[in-house]
């Protein structure tokens, strides 16, 4: 089993060594909604990079659920993925975009706690360990690959068992993205939905939405009203998934994939190609700039709430690229948006640079819940129940299992 794994995973290695190096350009370089001159700006870009919390493979761990596997290798690159999507909102709603990692310096305490939340280990809220079992409900085996949407989906249940990080995570359904569902979310307070305004409409006004043309979806209006109480704004994980071309990518998608990529708000996008998953930071040119999870290391071991060697937890090497026009078409884009001015903002961006730019849209962004979908429920807790019985049966059900990249029913 080893030995398949590690031959599957040099193949990889040798396919996302070929862009390695960062090209000498005059063009700017984005990663996570930061600019930089290659040639002015190197090392300060580097270390932009090598900040970004990094997973990957692991061997040697406590074998998930007790009797499941004990390494990830060849299976949990996209569970991975969202791991670094998810470790990146948390880094800049405790430590801020700015924050750098230095390997010989010290660092705060939200950093030791968020990275405790990533360990390998059965009580770390975010461990492979519990992203692997939690997907169980989303009709994965451990030990199955998954999609950019299965992880969205994951990722989002998990975060309701977080109390430390009280994240609102939201994920698009059917391409789109609504306003008043996100601001229910992200005001609710624990004794549930928040009483209409004094004033406001208990319900959505008949002119709160329009239609696109020829179309029975409604369209964002130019204003994002709050007919709800104000509270604190919980801060917000927006994950949209989608499906941008059947087998390559739609080309017209191209450009509004860049300009996320430009926005302060931008978390990076889950996606790769056909059973590789990558987590994409960013742009140059043609090419998108991603880290690899396909490196299998050990497992680290660490105390409850004790230091952890966070060496392997970073990149340190340039960031592999890939051609645009190489992405497979299912993704999913991430934001964060710590504050609700920050949300408002993305809002305006994307009505300004997507929106009204593109000739066919990535995806819609509408103020009102449409009237034909089931009502909007904030999540709960789920109920989980995981026996050790779902783990993946034998080694050839598992690459049988990554002959097809998911697609999305979204």
């Amino acid at each position: 089993m080893e030995a398949v794994l590690a031959k599957y995973e040099n193949q990889i290695n040798v396919f996302s060594e070929l862009l390695d190096e960062l090209p000498d350009t005059e063009e700017p370089l984005w990663i996570l909604g930061q600019r930089y001159d290659v040639r002015a700006e190197k090392s300060e870009l580097l270390s932009d990079v090598r900040s970004r919390l990094w997973f990957t493979y692991r061997k040697k761990f406590s074998p998930i659920g007790g009797t499941g596997p004990s390494s990830d290798a060849g299976w949990g690159c996209m569970l991975r993925c969202g791991q670094m999507i998810l470790a990146q909102a948390l880094v800049c709603w405790h430590l801020g975009r700015e924050w750098r990692w230095d390997k010989d310096g010290r660092h705060p305490e939200e950093y030791r706690r968020i990275l405790h939340c990533f360990l390998d280990k059965k009580d770390s809220c975010y461990s492979i360990h519990q992203m692997a079992q939690m997907g169980v409900g989303e009709g994965k085996l451990v030990g199955e690959w998954y999609g950019p949407n299965t992880i969205a989906q994951v990722l989002k249940k998990l975060a309701l068992f977080d109390d430390w990080n009280s994240l609102a995570v939201y994920v698009s359904m059917d391409n789109t993205v609504v306003i008043e569902d996100i601001k229910k979310l992200c005001h609710q307070t624990g004794g549930g939905m928040l009483r209409p305004a004094l004033g406001d409409p208990a319900e959505p006004s008949e002119g709160g939405a329009f239609l696109e043309h020829g179309s029975s979806r409604p369209r964002a209006t130019s204003s994002y009203p709050h007919p709800y109480l104000r509270s604190e704004w919980k801060p917000l994980l927006l994950i949209i998934p989608l499906r941008m071309g059947i087998n390559h990518i739609n080309p017209v998608y191209i450009e509004a994939l860049k300009e996320c990529f430009k926005m302060p708000q931008s978390l990076g996008v889950l996606g790769g190609k056909p059973n590789l998953a990558y987590y994409f930071i960013g742009f140059i040119g043609e090419e998108l700039i991603y880290l690899d999870p396909h490196t299998t290391q050990l497992a680290v071991e660490s105390e409850a709430g004790g230091a952890v060697d966070d060496q392997s937890y970073h990149c340190n090497r340039s960031p592999h690229r890939m051609k645009v026009t190489s992405l497979d078409p299912s993704v999913a884009l991430g934001f964060f948006c710590k504050t609700e001015e920050d949300f408002d903002s993305w809002c305006g961006l994307v009505q300004q640079e997507i929106l009204r730019k593109s000739r066919l849209r990535m995806f819609e962004l509408v103020e009102k819940h449409p009237p034909h979908w089931p009502p909007f429920v904030p999540p709960t807790k789920p109920e989980v129940h995981t026996t050790g019985a779902e783990f993946i049966e034998s080694t050839d059900k598992l690459f049988e299992s990554e002959e097809e990249f998911e697609i999305l029913n979204v």
